[in-house]
């Protein structure tokens, strides 16, 4: 019998913790709803610099636990250790956070990550000229988004952002997983058409009843057109559904078309932006490009950008 490899995760912080642990809730005010999170302290000293841990996309936890990581667990760990206050926090309709996810854009969730620095310019044990966000993937768009509009965001952290609108990054992406799943050039191009077909459809109807039966139509056209190909995976109906409401929905429809560059050429905190090299989802070449372009753009100068090497997106 095979014995099940058990996934040794070395990072994960073991106790006993040297510094604080408190369970806390804000509030966002405007959308009316409480958010729960962690704040991990240093235990004397302070007023404490501070660190918002923004996560990214998909509904996370607030330990951003994803395929058995917990990469917010860690980061808090590490930089409470180094003196940091640090909050991070389920997101709105997960774990103890109210609210609903699946209805929320990425500017909504702007105005919960707002929250948590209105909330931690309230405690005392805060220097609220220290206050700065590090998000990751999605989250990497949201901070910029924040310090675009509030002039009390100390310094920004952004892992594996996006610099490009969602659709080019969309198209990369895809471009980028088939070649490294072996696809034939054709197929790879045929399939990009479709996506740039797609995202006409959505920009032009914002009708999601009509988009859908446009998108449907676009579909059942591209496996027509592929029934004598092997290589081809045809949709089923359930299939065409679920990719239609993904599409269709609030969130997608504005990752499209937001443009990380008008907000990061209003960013004017100090930034890190680091991408690890093995990233499909955000390739980092052409977005840390496109960060760095819209920082200077902005008149921008304290900023550092790497890509990481042997890093994947998380």
């Amino acid at each position: 019998a095979k014995s099940r490899a058990t996934i040794n995760r070395p990072q994960e912080p073991k106790p006993p913790f040297p510094y604080l642990i408190e369970e806390v809730k804000f509030t966002n005010v405007d959308a009316g709803f409480d958010l729960a999170g962690t704040l991990t302290m240093p235990e004397k000293g302070g007023p404490f610099p501070v660190a918002i841990l923004v996560s990214g996309s998909g509904p996370q936890n607030r330990d951003e636990e994803l395929l058995g990581h917990k990469p917010f667990w860690v980061l808090a760990d590490n930089l409470t250790r180094q003196g940091f206050a640090v909050l991070r926090y389920d997101d709105r309709g997960v774990g103890k956070s109210k609210g609903e996810f699946k209805t929320a854009t990425t500017l909504d969730f702007a105005t919960d990550a707002s929250a948590a620095i209105d909330y931690m310019k309230k405690r005392i044990e805060t220097d609220t000229t220290r206050i700065g966000l590090i998000g990751h993937s999605e989250g990497g768009l949201i901070a910029p988004i924040v310090a675009s509009s509030r002039k009390d965001v100390a310094y920004l952290v952004l892992m594996a952002a996006p610099g490009l609108p969602g659709e080019q990054i969309l198209l990369l992406q895809s471009a980028l997983i088939s070649g490294v799943e072996g696809t034939d050039e054709k197929t790879i191009n045929a399939n990009l058409k479709l996506s740039r077909d797609i995202y006409a459809v959505l920009k032009k109807n914002s009708d999601n009843e009509k988009a859908g039966q446009k998108i449907r139509a676009l579909l059942a056209e591209s496996n027509k057109k592929h029934a004598k190909d092997s290589s081809y995976h045809e949709m089923s109906d359930t299939e065409v559904a679920a990719q239609i409401e993904t599409l269709t929905s609030a969130w997608f429809r504005t990752f499209l078309t937001l443009n990380p560059e008008n907000y990061l050429s209003k960013v004017n905190c100090p930034v890190l932006a680091i991408n690890g090299s093995f990233d499909l989802q955000v390739p980092p070449k052409e977005n840390l490009q496109a960060i760095e372009k819209a920082l200077i753009f902005g008149g921008n100068s304290s900023y550092v950008i790497e890509e990481l090497p042997d890093l994947n997106h998380l």
